[in-house]
């Protein structure tokens, strides 16, 4: 067993207990996505609790829609927590508790120092080159030295000496020394508590055993274990996870593509065990093992197998491996799933009774796509009105000597009584037979003309997703076009 293996399975005779602790200001972003993801799989493969909690003390910036799609997405990837979820706002009055315990017993303090003195003591740190963090003046002074009814915040007594060390189960051991760390705030001078203090206070009394998270939160870690050991509480083992970088090793942004998880299954068309298996990928691995499905994931994942190094997002990688998942789907399901991206291309609602057709057509479409938006494209045609707009390679292959060859295309079709995909072949490889023509001559101004486009499934398999009367009537179409 290696250190990080060991570490994080630190805490096995306590049942284990994860979380995963959106701030509801948005999207669920794809990096919280897989901070999620590898919470609710250590919870499953230790046989624990996976639970949610809302972030929602920044009331300015957090929104009811927000929370809304962050419920969403989660449902959407399967990963909602065993427990309704805890929202941290409702939670005040529990944070100052605590805080008021703290300054009880002496392990916090009443601060009163003034904005204009905390700005002046920067400006001098500042010019100083010194790092920017609160002197501590009000630490050890009585608070009757401050005036009468002086607002006052009430502060973390730290510890000054020595260094506090963390047994990462994906960074390894990290340590600070004290003399970097300041009196954080717990309580503002309103009564609220503080980000620190909420995270701390939620931790401990919804039991969670291991907090993994972003590595952007390492520093806080050591500030916030400040507070469990003052309190006398058991340490979780943490865990924090490179970020997700672009494909350039920049951190992940806009102008990479997508951020949010609902723009992968609304706009790109992805399956979520597609993005998933992709963000499990992403920073873990398991041998040279690419294709895992959630249960083997669950069989699989450790904390010891994250890296320690950011992973590159590759939006190929993901469209292949959702073409995997495509191919691998339910035809029944895809077709409720496409639907909806069909119905925008042909802007128009797709009626229940298109369904079936739509099912029958997924062999077809299927194999070759990477997205339900490609096999949306791939199905348009099926449900086109008549007569069709093509395209200009479509157009430019139905000249008048095309046009002659679909006439006599259609009068091979016409007396065809079982529309087989079969008897379609025979009446088919007839006519390019008859003409000295290899089938593709036939094949490529047949598929424009009855799709209304040079690329599509094969040409016989479209004629008999069509059936016999719409295909003889697109091909009269475009006979008559050419007439008038």
């Amino acid at each position: 067993m290696s250190g990080n293996e060991a570490v994080s399975a630190k805490g096995s005779d306590r049942q284990v207990v994860t979380r995963f602790a959106p701030s509801p200001t948005g999207f669920l972003h794809i990096g919280g996505a897989r901070t999620a993801l590898f919470n609710w799989l250590f919870a499953r493969h230790h046989g624990g609790k996976f639970l949610l909690r809302i972030e929602d003390t920044d009331r300015a910036r957090s929104t009811e829609e927000a929370v809304a799609a962050i419920f969403d997405g989660l449902e959407w990837l399967g990963l909602m927590g065993d427990e309704p979820a805890i929202f941290q706002f409702e939670r005040t009055p529990r944070h100052a508790e605590v805080a008021h315990q703290l300054l009880a017993a002496g392990h916090a303090y009443r601060c009163y120092a003034t904005p204009e003195e905390l700005a002046e003591l920067r400006e001098q740190q500042r010019a100083a080159k010194q790092p920017m963090r609160y002197d501590g003046r009000w630490r050890d002074r009585d608070p009757s030295e401050a005036p009468a009814g002086a607002p006052f915040v009430i502060r973390l007594k730290a510890a000054r000496e020595g260094e506090t060390a963390i047994e990462d189960a994906v960074q390894g051991r990290v340590v600070v020394q004290n003399a970097e760390l300041d009196d954080m705030i717990l309580l503002r001078s309103d009564g609220t508590p503080t980000y620190m203090l909420a995270v701390v206070v939620d931790d401990h009394d919804m039991g969670i055993t291991h907090v993994i998270r972003g590595d952007d939160h390492l520093n806080n870690a050591f500030r916030q274990l400040g507070i469990i050991k003052a309190m006398g509480w058991e340490e979780p083992v943490y865990a924090h996870i490179p970020l997700i970088h672009g494909s350039d090793g920049a951190k992940l942004s806009k102008r990479h593509g997508a951020l949010g998880v609902d723009a992968y299954r609304d706009e790109m068309g992805m399956l979520p065990e597609a993005v998933l298996n992709y963000l499990l990928r992403l920073g873990w691995g398991y041998g040279d093992e690419e294709i895992i499905a959630r249960d083997r994931a669950v069989e699989l994942f450790d904390i010891g197998g994250v890296g320690r190094s950011p992973s590159r997002f590759d939006i190929k990688k993901l469209e292949n491996l959702n073409g995997h998942y495509l191919r691998e789907a339910d035809d029944a399901r895809l077709a409720e799933l496409v639907a909806p991206h069909l119905a925008d291309r042909l802007g128009r609602s797709l009626p229940d009774h298109c369904l079936p057709l739509l099912e029958q057509a997924m062999p077809s479409l299927k194999p070759r796509a990477k997205t339900l938006n490609e096999i949306a494209e791939g199905a348009e045609f099926l449900f086109k009105n008549c007569p069709l707009d093509f395209d200009e390679k479509a157009s430019a292959l139905l000249d008048e000597s095309a046009r002659a060859l679909l006439g006599k295309t259609a009068d091979a079709l016409e007396p065809v009584q079982s529309w087989t995909v079969e008897a379609i072949e025979e009446a088919i490889r007839r006519v390019a037979e008859d003409a000295g023509l290899g089938l593709g001559k036939v094949a490529q101004p047949l598929r424009a003309a009855l799709t209304g486009r040079t690329v599509s499934p094969g040409i016989f398999d479209v004629l008999f997703l069509l059936g016999k009367a719409e295909s003889l009537e697109r091909l009269d179409a475009v006979r008559h076009a050419s007439a008038g």
